[in-house]
């Protein structure tokens, strides 16, 4: 992704700045040059960006939603920033495969962690759900599909 958004102009920004706010509108996609990234849903902290080349946004620009997590810059960091996400993603078809391959590893990933879930507790009160979760993963195909949960917000365990 590096060689492909090598046309993009380059932003850097402060460690503890903002990226990305969610429930957000779009704004572009960003390529990770250099630096790390933190993705919050709310306050957790669910996943840390380092690797040079990683996308950020795609997920918005794809579905045309708001953004699904906070980003946050946990050291200067430095990205290229594609204002135009749609037409950055159309323009080659080789990043539209890197963001294919990237979303479908991070699918693999999940399944992968909820059916071992699955397997080790699967039975455990609040985590019996975990079967449905793989199901709704495997069906869920439209463009329709939303995210959330219809599980008890505050089980007993």
């Amino acid at each position: 992704m590096l060689s492909l958004s090598a046309h993009l102009p380059e932003v850097t920004i402060a460690a503890g700045e903002v990226l990305v706010a969610e429930g957000a509108p779009s704004d572009g996609l960003w390529v990770l040059v250099r630096g790390a990234l933190d993705v919050r849903k709310g306050d957790v902290v669910v996943n840390t960006i380092t690797m040079p080349g990683a996308l950020v946004g795609e997920m918005s620009e794809l579905l045309d939603r708001p953004s699904s997590a906070t980003v946050v810059a946990s050291e200067p960091t430095v990205l290229r920033y594609a204002a135009d996400g749609h037409a950055f993603l159309d323009g080659d078809p080789a990043v539209l495969r890197l963001v294919a391959q990237g979303l479908a590893e991070r699918l693999a990933f999940v399944t992968t962690y909820l059916a071992d879930l699955k397997h080790q507790y699967g039975d455990a009160p609040g985590l019996a759900m975990v079967g449905q979760v793989l199901s709704e993963l495997a069906q869920r195909q439209a463009p329709a599909a939303r995210p959330g949960s219809l599980r008890d917000p505050d089980p007993d365990y």
